[in-house]
């Protein structure tokens, strides 16, 4: 629904062993290359509220435990303005979102605990704090129909 959203499936092997999970490959068709790992990892009911930047492409996904994903539309020009989008990612499916600039993100821990890894890319210096925008998790304008009415706020 919102453009520029992209689900990425990584491939996976599995033999007796376990599993070997491929999670990223260079790919010339996105775009650049990326240049910043981060990981979070949150216990039942946390809610890391929408957020994000206007110059980051971050592609998204839970490495282990389960996520209810969300993605909002903060580019005003678009007509998707304010829409979101949710997705459910875990180490059940080990889909990938690839989320383009401008766009908020925020999850919802489903399992008991969930390590969530972002890799991210930009040119220049990281855009931290300052930088970056936030929306409240229960924003009347965008009306999220999340997982929980009483989750653990970040």
């Amino acid at each position: 629904m919102i453009k520029g959203i992209k689900i990425i499936k990584g491939s996976i092997f599995s033999d007796k062993r376990g599993k070997l999970w491929t999670s990223w490959k260079k790919n010339k068709k996105f775009f650049k290359s990326f240049n910043h790992d981060k990981f979070s990892i949150s216990k039942n009911n946390v809610l890391r509220g929408v957020h994000g930047d206007y110059k980051s492409w971050k592609l998204v996904s839970c490495v282990s435990g389960s996520v209810f994903q969300v993605v909002v539309d903060m580019r005003e020009t678009s007509e998707t303005f304010l829409q979101w989008e949710s997705f459910d990612l875990g180490d059940n499916n080990r889909q990938m979102i690839l989320i383009p600039p401008s766009l908020g993100n925020g999850f919802y821990v489903k399992s008991d605990s969930a390590t969530y890894h972002y890799k991210l890319a930009y040119d220049g210096d990281y855009a931290d704090v300052g930088e970056q925008f936030t929306v409240a998790w229960n924003d009347s304008r965008i009306n999220i129909l999340w997982p929980s009415t009483d989750p653990i706020l970040s």
